[in-house]
């Protein structure tokens, strides 16, 4: 037991990042704000105690906790982004274009305007709003002047699912909305890195480029998406690690023969130096040129690592290091623990690191099958230490990710995305016409591929609680040391089921209201979801985040649940959106006894009735226990 607990002991460091963004989720999770003077007092104090020597472990782990939480607290109230106060609409404005984003099938612009123009507080505001049809784009670095609609950014539709609100405001973006027109007052010739996209955008016209290099979200088509997502390799829409491997490999090697070719750098240092120096700064362009996505940042946080290992002779690839770069993406912004994107990277790369250098399975003789093989382990063990979080984020789970993991990714990786490169650096447009051929084809398989019976499968809500367990389990299996029994297993299986059995028992909610109350669903006998309208502008993505949670397939029309007299029933609960219905009949549904709920759109007061009315977003379940939605913090 002593040596096992000396083992652990060595390994002490490596628990540190996961106890700070336990404790920055527990902040961004909880229902109302806490005190900021408070918390700095703390997080001032809990910094001082831990530096202390000699001190217990538990309470050194503890300290950890508490600075995570006053850290995300402090963080947020030092950002303080300007908060619209209310919709707004055919509204003249004057801003600034920061930069611009390129989709499928619109094109959305980013303002810097005054807040005090848009109502939304002091400073400045950043917003960002779709063009219309026939709405010339105008250049970043203009200054324009536009008739716009605003919307507040969305609060959470359901307790523990994507908060956009909060989203939002760690983004630095006060509003969102739409152009009805836009007139440009003065060209501003400056340069800068959006600049430099928007001109790379224009001049290579390809979905491929605006995806691959400059890392548009939604350049790709999005019946595209899903195809490729099906297939088990939707990540390489998403400019992570594996794109900085492919960059930085392409880069390197070209360098590398140039000065393996120049005998005044050979007989001074090794080609491999100046050749790494080359690809860091590579990347470091590409880095920015991408948008500065936090899977890029940590990405590139983690080859810059890597480089420097081997250009100062350490050890390039290890648990410390990944725990040192999962460090520094906190401190940079301690909101990227919720996101998804800091989630599945850093969870694949975990695993990976922990798979091959601390498990290191024996690899076949055969170059070709060592190359197989090695693919096939990289995918299991990356789908396996993904798949929480995949379930919990978007509600479906590829089948076949192994096949285009083994077959399509390759071509991705030695055909397009070097003639996606040589076309962008050069500018010649034949590379990228070539690698548009060669996508074309590769999307006819994986079309084939996502046709297959059982492609995805519907995967259930994941809670707060059993993605802790998950990760809990995952932390376990990573991080004991052995010495004989083998504890982490153990463990790692202990925490998956009862994190498994979590999400069995936990209900699904039978109504869903949003929180201003203009749109709700109750759920049918069937177990399918009905609303009281089949269209919402301001509530767009609540349809899709309830029939995630009530395990239904996304995407699908929405059905409208029939009235009677401009009044839903729904067992106890009884909703009203029009104004007359409710005067004629609050009354009378004060009064009866079989009415426990009463959600209407108008915000009623009422003394004698107030334990029956319901306001702001909520979920009830089965067992009539009503659970709001947290809406009174710091970005809402």
């Amino acid at each position: 037991m002593r040596d096992w607990l000396e083992n652990q002991y060595q390994n002490l460091f490596m628990y540190v990042p996961f106890l700070l963004s336990f404790g920055a989720s527990l902040y961004f999770t909880i229902t109302n704000e806490p005190n900021i003077i408070l918390t700095a007092c703390v997080f001032i104090i809990s910094v001082g105690i831990s530096l202390i020597k000699r001190m217990p472990v538990l309470l050194r782990g503890l300290l950890l906790f508490i600075i995570g939480f006053c850290y995300a607290c402090i963080f947020t109230n030092v950002i303080d982004t300007p908060k619209l106060l209310r919709n707004l609409h055919n509204l003249e404005i004057t801003g600034d274009v920061k930069s611009i984003d390129y989709t499928d099938d619109k094109t959305r612009i980013y303002l810097s305007v005054n807040a005090a123009d848009i109502n939304a507080e002091n400073g400045v505001a950043n917003i960002r709003v779709t063009l219309g049809d026939g709405v010339s784009v105008p250049k970043i670095g203009d200054t324009v002047r536009a008739n716009i609609g605003l919307f507040k950014p969305s609060v959470a539709y359901a307790p523990e699912t994507f908060d956009y609100s909060r989203w939002a405001y760690f983004n630095k973006l006060s509003a969102t909305g739409y152009v009805n027109n836009i007139n440009i007052i003065q060209h501003n010739d400056s340069v800068g890195i959006n600049k430099l996209r928007d001109n790379i955008h224009r001049r290579a016209n390809s979905f491929l480029v605006d995806t691959l290099i400059l890392g548009y979200k939604g350049a790709i088509p999005k019946s595209h998406s899903e195809i490729w997502t099906a297939t088990g390799i939707g990540h390489v829409w998403s400019i992570s690690g594996f794109h900085m491997t492919l960059v930085g490999g392409w880069i390197f090697i070209v360098f590398y023969f140039l000065f393996r070719a120049t005998p005044y750098i050979t007989r001074r240092t090794s080609a491999k130096i100046p050749a790494m120096c080359c690809a860091l700064l590579g990347l470091l362009i590409y880095l920015f040129l991408s948008g500065c996505d936090v899977a890029t940042i940590r990405a590139f946080l983690m080859t810059a690592l890597v480089f420097g290992a081997f250009i100062f002779g350490r050890s390039a690839i290890s648990m410390r290091n990944i725990a040192i770069v999962f460090c520094t993406v906190f401190l940079i912004n301690p909101h990227y623990v919720m996101q998804a994107g800091f989630q599945l990277s850093f969870a694949a790369v975990f695993g990976l690191v922990w798979f091959f250098t601390v498990v290191r399975p024996q690899m076949p003789g055969n170059k070709i099958l060592r190359i197989v093989y090695a693919a096939a382990l990289t995918t299991i063990v990356a789908t396996i230490f993904t798949a929480p979080f995949v379930a919990m984020h978007f509600g479906t789970m590829p089948i076949y990710g192994l096949i285009g993991n083994l077959i399509l990714l390759p071509v991705f990786s030695f055909i397009i995305m070097p003639l996606i490169l040589i076309g962008t650096i050069t500018g010649w447009g034949a590379p990228i016409v070539l690698a548009h051929n060669v996508y074309d084809y590769l999307f006819s398989i994986a079309d084939s591929v996502s046709k297959l019976p059982g492609a995805t499968v519907v995967m259930p809500h994941i809670s707060n609680v059993a993605i802790i367990c998950f990760v809990i389990g995952f932390i376990c299996l990573m991080l004991i040391r052995n010495i004989r029994i083998k504890i982490n297993l153990i463990l790692f299986g202990i925490f998956s089921v009862i994190g498994i059995i979590i999400v069995c028992i936990t209900p699904r909610p039978i109504f869903y209201a949003t929180y201003d109350n203009e749109l709700v669903a109750f759920v049918r006998d069937d177990g399918k979801l009905e609303f009281n309208k089949s269209r919402a502008s301001n509530h767009y993505f609540a349809f899709d985040a309830w029939k995630q949670i009530n395990g239904e397939e996304t995407g699908t029309p929405n059905r409208r649940r029939k009235h009677d007299n401009g009044i839903y029933y729904y067992g106890n609960i009884v909703y009203v959106q029009k104004f007359v219905p409710l005067m004629k009949n609050i009354e009378k549904m004060c009064r009866d006894d079989s009415v426990k709920y009463i959600v209407s759109y108008y915000d009623i007061k009422s003394e004698k009735c107030a334990h029956k009315l319901l306001r702001d977003g909520f979920v009830i379940y089965p067992n009539n226990r009503v659970k709001y939605i947290g809406a009174k913090r710091r970005w809402n």
